[in-house]
């Protein structure tokens, strides 16, 4: 069976390592991009979408102006007659307008915005720059002395619409709303020429609005990524913050209740206590015939029954109170050195009639020289008796209790009660790990106690730093191994080389 390990007391029947919380918070985190990734054609988008593009055309608001004042410069400089200077002013118009929608778009929050009519605008908007080229591409030229002026024309079209494509390219529909138009009028323009050059630049500038369309839906699809990547985020954070507050609170909640819990356990514990100290004493007197004999043997078991009854109840509370004070962090470790063999062998000894009882052998296995340990005497004594009495309860008669003291490979030393006993089955270890909690076995079994001795156990070594292996396999028996750290032993040893701890495990 594999190694079970619980560090801590834990109140809880649970499985603090939890794996199956990461595969739910991976299917959360998958349910949450499924149900973004398919937002992706929302309003909410098409807003945001909206927006980008409005504050693209108003950073780039001069970017296409200037190329229209620099086409005009230079075909005034060219010989070209005041018409081009009258359709840079009124493409210049165009883009004008286009920018002042752009400006009052990105103002405008997104939850107040339209979208299919700020989309049609926009729409409108490019057409009437397309307008502005479309005249461009109508203009001739007679008497300026530009060779190859049609070429010219197409290489200044072929610039606006590459810059158009990547400007506009959150607005689906901008490229081919602006140049549809101008590529016509140019290809109509150039149809009474056909020259090979000329025919060549019009089937470049037809390949060419297909293509630019692709890059700009590809940088349309690329914007759309990253809106749900943001929208994603926002969403993950505010789920993170969502679970940080239920967390919080939870905590809150748990520190209450624990506060709650150890003042009602501080103010009962001697209410309790009066009362149990006089029935343990008065049901001994009557159970021992201090003050003369019971005639009735009924009577006197009667108050043998009530004297374990009590001294039971009184066990539960000792060892309640001693498991609150351990999780609170307020039980006191009175630290000196001992000697971990010395104080076995008396727990031992003190069990040894309770084993004798049921026909059970307790065999001592200790190291001869064990340096001394820097810890609780108390608290050592509790832990083993708590193991061995454990064992001692569920070890069927004529069984036997193997006893081992010794030092581990890491140089600390270890105390392990191993029985051969039904052992637990590897779904109920959890359960026997926390408190109050009992296996199948114990549950069926007479002896029934109140399942606190291996949390006690955890906890009592945890405050000294040390770990509890729990090895138990079904109808073999079970193994229970206290480890204190190397920190505790007061005269260190060196630690064992690997094979030397394998073939002393397997001796074992």
């Amino acid at each position: 069976m594999p190694l079970q390990r619980s560090n801590t007391a834990d109140k809880f029947i649970v499985d603090r390592r939890k794996p199956h919380r990461n595969s739910d918070v991976a299917r959360a985190v998958r349910k949450t991009r499924d149900r973004l990734s398919q937002q992706a054609g929302s309003l909410d988008f098409d807003r945001e979408l909206l927006k980008l593009h409005a504050r693209t055309m108003v950073v780039s608001a001069v970017a296409i102006p200037l190329l229209v004042l620099a086409v005009a410069a230079i075909g005034r400089l060219a010989g070209l007659d005041s018409q081009i200077t009258i359709w840079a002013l009124s493409t210049l118009l165009c883009y004008t307008i286009v920018a002042f929608m752009a400006r009052r778009v990105e103002r405008t929050e997104a939850a107040e915005l339209d979208p299919a009519q700020t989309r049609r605008d926009f729409l409108i908007g490019h057409f009437l720059c397309g307008l502005g080229w479309a005249w461009f591409a109508w203009i001739g030229c007679n008497t300026c002395q530009v060779d190859q002026f049609h070429v010219a024309k197409a290489m200044v079209i072929l610039v606006a619409m590459a810059m158009t494509a990547v400007l506009a390219s959150s607005l689906g529909g901008a490229l081919f709303a602006t140049f549809a138009i101008p590529v016509a009028v140019y290809v109509y323009t150039i149809m009474h020429l056909w020259t090979p050059i000329e025919a060549t630049m019009a089937a470049l500038l037809i390949a060419a609005l297909p293509f630019f369309g692709y890059v700009a839906r590809h940088l349309n699809q690329a914007s759309l990524m990253v809106l749900s990547f943001r929208s994603e985020k926002d969403a993950l954070i505010a789920e993170v913050e969502t679970a940080k507050s239920m967390s919080d609170e939870a905590r809150r909640r748990a520190e209450d209740a624990n506060m709650a819990k150890s003042r009602f356990l501080a103010s009962m514990s001697h209410e309790l206590r009066t009362p149990l100290n006089a029935i343990l004493g008065f049901s001994e007197v009557m159970a021992n015939e201090v003050l003369g004999p019971m005639n009735n043997p009924t009577y006197r078991d009667y108050a043998h029954d009530v004297h374990e009854s009590g001294q039971h109840l009184l066990d539960l509370i000792n060892e309640i109170l001693d498991l609150s004070r351990i999780e609170a962090g307020r039980y006191q470790l009175n630290e000196e050195p001992v000697v971990l063999v010395t104080i076995v062998e008396d727990c031992c000894h003190m069990m040894e009639l309770r084993a004798r009882n049921k026909d059970i052998r307790i065999i001592q296995e200790f190291e001869e020289t064990l340096p001394r340990l820097f810890a609780d005497e108390r608290a050592v004594r509790q832990i083993t008796l708590n193991l061995l009495s454990n064992s001692i309860k569920f070890t069927p008669s004529g069984g036997e209790v193997r006893v081992r003291v010794g030092w581990t490979a890491g140089g600390g030393q270890y105390i392990s009660v191993k029985d051969n006993g039904p052992g637990i089955p590897d779904e109920e270890i959890p359960v026997v790990l926390s408190a109050f909690g009992q296996g199948s076995i114990a549950i069926k079994s007479a002896e029934q106690g109140t399942g606190l001795g291996l949390p006690i156990v955890q906890g009592l070594l945890a405050m000294h730093g040390g770990e509890f292996e729990l090895h138990s396999k079904l109808r073999e028996g079970t193994e229970a191994i206290a480890i204190f750290p190397l920190s505790r032993v007061m005269e260190e040893l060196p630690a064992l080389p690997t094979k030397a701890v394998a073939a002393t495990r397997g001796r074992r």
